[in-house]
């Protein structure tokens, strides 16, 4: 069963649908971006640590069976951690994100697959939005808008998609010319070393090319251990020392840094070299805005207005503590799980650790007891005269 089998099917009739228009008379027709930005190895260090840090998440819903699905299986060729990067991915790369609901006979929803369109195009059909997608097979499929998640990175100019990554193309081509300008620097100090002139007038063009192959052959190979070349009168030899002008290094740190800004990551982030303070301020700028954006479209597109009355919700959660280092988890436990601010199995999930029995009760320390409680007990020992000293 092949990825297109398992969408909802869509009949449209072709004398009656339109193109929809958006606000302002904008026709919503979209392709992909023409440049893939991610051949680009800089660009897949930018977002593999977003795509990374975004599958620490996890779901929790008043609907045990949605978080279920979505934690552990959204689809059939992902676990729950692959549906997050492969869609943060595409949220960078495309800055529009499509994730179709698969539904059962009784309209709930049993699936989640992010859609790998070409191009797509916003359709007007009985007055409802519908969105026909275009495939790298040839084939074409058309979805309600209310069975897709929608997530728009550059949100501007289209009500139904986020601009695309054309501002990034002078970058990445600036980039892509100091690299190729280095390696031509190379490769051309490596090959050109010298001049050889020859003091007899009036050779033809095979005697020149006859002697520079036999000085190349005696003098500039590997097997010339010696290092001395030897020349008659008739010939002279002048070498050539080349310093190619390329990006210093100055240079191409602040082209990188310039990448790194456009992604929202840095340095740092990209090597894993942060302190706690550090990731938290990355989870925070990065990472938790991206998290609620997906979980208010889920929210929105599974539940009903009526489910939602009744207090039904979903939210995707990444506990900052998980980024947190080794020496904070554990000062976590002996100043705040031993004294009730967390259950074990909070901590435990913090530390990526399974759960355990009993682990949901929060605990506290016998040193410790709540003030009032204190006070009572005092109270009650002056009362029993136990406090007085003895005659």
């Amino acid at each position: 069963m092949g990825f297109l089998d398992f969408f909802k099917k869509v009949q449209v009739n072709n004398k009656t649908k339109t193109y929809w228009k958006e606000l302002g008379g904008y026709y919503a027709y979209f392709s992909s971006f023409g440049n893939d930005i991610y051949q680009s190895e800089l660009v897949r260090s930018c977002i593999r640590p977003l795509a990374n840090f975004t599958s620490k998440a996890y779901c929790v819903s008043s609907n045990d069976y949605i978080a279920r699905i979505l934690n552990e299986r959204p689809n059939m060729y992902m676990n729950g951690r692959s549906f997050l990067k492969k869609i943060r991915t595409k949220y960078e790369v495309d800055n529009t994100v499509f994730v179709y609901i698969q539904r059962n006979e009784f309209n709930r929803a049993t699936g989640f697959y992010p859609v790998p369109y070409i191009s797509y195009e916003a359709i007007d059909y009985s007055g409802n939005l519908y969105i026909t997608f275009d495939f790298a097979n040839g084939t074409k499929m058309t979805c309600a808008w209310d069975d897709l998640v929608v997530l728009r990175k550059d949100y501007n100019k289209s009500d139904i998609a986020g601009d695309d990554n054309t501002a990034l193309l002078p970058l990445l081509d600036l980039i892509k010319t100091s690299n190729k300008g280095m390696e031509n620097a190379i490769k051309s100090t490596a090959n050109l070393r010298g001049i050889l002139k020859s003091k007899i007038a009036m050779l033809d063009r095979e005697d020149i090319k006859k002697q520079q192959e036999n000085f190349v052959a005696d003098y500039l190979n590997l097997e010339n251990n010696g290092g001395i070349a030897s020349l008659d009168s008739s010939q002279e030899f002048q070498p050539i020392s080349m310093s190619p002008i390329v990006s210093n290094a100055a240079q191409m740190k602040e082209l990188r840094e310039d990448l790194y800004r456009y992604f929202g990551v840095n340095e740092k982030v990209v090597t894993g070299d942060m302190s706690g303070e550090e990731i938290e301020a990355f989870y925070e700028l990065s990472i938790e805005p991206f998290l609620v954006d997906l979980s208010d479209e889920l929210q929105s597109k599974i539940f009903t207005s009526r489910e939602l009355g009744y207090g039904n919700h979903l939210m995707y959660e990444a506990n900052k503590i998980q980024f947190a280092s080794l020496t904070k988890k554990i000062d976590l436990w002996s100043n705040v799980v031993l004294y009730g601010g967390m259950t074990i199995n909070e901590w435990r999930l913090a530390c990526n650790m399974p759960p355990i029995e009993g682990g949901d009760v929060p605990i506290q320390r016998l040193d410790a007891a709540p003030i009032d409680a204190i006070k009572t007990e005092q109270t009650e020992e002056s009362e029993d005269g136990t406090d007085e000293p003895q005659g």
